[in-house]
């Protein structure tokens, strides 16, 4: 099938603009997506939690982008690319405002639901953004294009945390679990009352930022696009255009190897904090593995700034997936093989496991698989284009199913090395269940070296 045409002229000047404001919308949402990290350890203490409880932060957000994909088409398809953005932001903006009510009943529930509600704004907004990036420029370079996105993204994951911890969760060295541990009923319920409080209101200033956003949005000169400017596909219904989008196995491959992939990008983000905790890396003020998450924003970061340096000139996007993969590999085998008592010492920060930097390094083989698979999975569907990118927005069920498993894994392997009396010296669950992200980037090399280049299920 023919490439689609856009209502957008791929010229620089056109381009401008459009990139702008898709730029700051990212921005904006890694902002609200990488808090997740810290929430998981703060929820853990603050809502009493186990481990693999704390875990289901990440499973409420990201599940929401699984069921709400295919609706989130068809809103699209009601309001249009442009609306759809406005009104996935609407949506985060309301889902911040729940945790008021949240934090004031310390509800571990309420939060999940005011989680998920944010989750489905993006998916909203995921699935009206992404095409743009795609199709406001050359293809070729559009791995480039969704790195400067993804530069804006995680350079708000790597402030977020520190914004968090600074403005609200400053005085956690008060609320350790040895303190909170020793204190009565009454005392304890107060004590943890008065954290969660704590939450109100970055949440209540972050609600209002995206909603005044929402409003720039529509009002903006960002286009409307026409992926299916021939009609094939305008008048079949959803369940059709799905039956027939995965026909092409670009698309589904892509799919699989975005939902394995996603397990790799969350479990690099959220896991760490809880395995700095797990590892003593408490520092002056006893809240520095609340922070960790930066360290994989910051190699995150770093990766998309070398996609956009050497993507499409230097290198391809399918080279640079092939070689993300690999990198992502070997580290995984290397975090779950060296001591956790190698350190490393860093200017102005306390001394740090070598496998904590190593695990944020997975951000750096992370960084520039979304800005590749997103392109290769899109290519030739045409008028499909919308529904498969929803479609692709279900994927990142990854990030909801692997944080919970990584979870489960953790707290059996602590569990069983407790009964043997090894906990001291052999290694931790939370080390040892990084082993799940083998699959992941398996997937990722063969999708890279092979599975993008199919167009039949019969040949290739």
């Amino acid at each position: 099938m023919s490439q689609s045409k856009s209502t957008i002229n791929n010229k620089p000047g056109n381009t401008l603009i459009p990139m702008v404001i898709l730029t700051s919308l990212f921005f904006i949402l890694g902002f609200v997506t990488w808090l997740n990290g810290p929430l998981i350890p703060f929820f853990e203490l603050a809502c009493e939690l186990s481990p693999s409880q704390a875990y289901f932060v990440a499973f409420a957000f990201y599940i929401a982008y699984f069921v709400m994909a295919i609706p989130s088409s068809w809103v699209i398809e009601i309001v249009g690319y442009k609306n759809g953005v406005s009104v996935g932001l609407v949506v985060i903006a309301f889902g911040a405002f729940m945790f008021y009510p949240a934090a004031e009943a310390r509800t571990f529930l309420l939060f999940l639901i005011a989680l998920f509600v944010m989750g489905t704004g993006l998916a909203i907004l995921q699935t009206a953004a992404n095409p743009y990036v795609v199709v406001i420029g050359p293809r070729e370079s559009a791995a480039a294009r969704i790195s400067v996105l993804g530069i804006a993204n995680k350079l708000a994951g790597f402030i977020a945390p520190l914004v968090l911890t600074a403005l609200v969760l400053s005085n956690m060295q008060e609320y350790t679990a040895d303190k909170i541990t020793v204190l009565d009923f009454a005392t304890k319920s107060a004590v943890l009352d008065s954290l969660a409080l704590q939450l109100q209101t970055p949440y209540l200033y972050m609600g209002a930022i995206i909603l005044v956003l929402a409003a720039l949005v529509k009002l903006s000169p960002l286009p409307e696009i026409d992926l299916d400017e021939d009609g094939k596909v305008l008048h079949q219904s959803v369940f059709k255009q799905i039956v027939n989008a995965f026909k092409y196995p670009q698309l589904v491959l892509g799919v699989i190897t975005l939902l394995l992939y996603m397990a790799a990008e969350v479990l690099a983000g959220d896991s760490i904090g809880g395995f700095g905790k797990q590892l003593g890396v408490y520092g002056e003020d006893g809240n520095f593995y609340l922070k960790l998450t930066s360290f994989t924003m910051t190699a995150m970061v770093i990766g998309y700034i070398l996609g956009i340096t050497l993507i499409p000139k230097y290198v391809s996007q399918v080279t640079a997936l092939k070689a993300s993969g690999i990198l992502g590999l070997i580290l995984v085998l290397i975090i779950v093989s060296i001591s956790p008592s190698v350190m490393i010492q860093f200017p102005g920060i306390p001394a740090l496991p070598l496998v904590i930097i190593l695990v944020a390094l997975l951000g750096l083989a992370n960084a520039l698989c979304w800005p590749a698979i997103w392109p290769m999975a899109l290519q030739d569907l045409g008028g499909y284009t919308k529904i498969a990118s929803a479609i692709l927005i279900m994927g990142i069920i990854g990030g909801a199913i692997f944080p919970l498993l990584y979870g489960y894994l953790v707290e059996t392997i602590n569990l069983a090395n407790e009964v043997n009396d090894v906990a001291e010296t052999a290694k931790s669950g939370n080390q040892i269940a990084y082993l799940i992200l083998v699959p992941s980037y398996l997937m990722i090399i063969f999708y890279a070296f092979k599975g993008h280049k199919y167009r039949s299920w019969s040949r290739r």
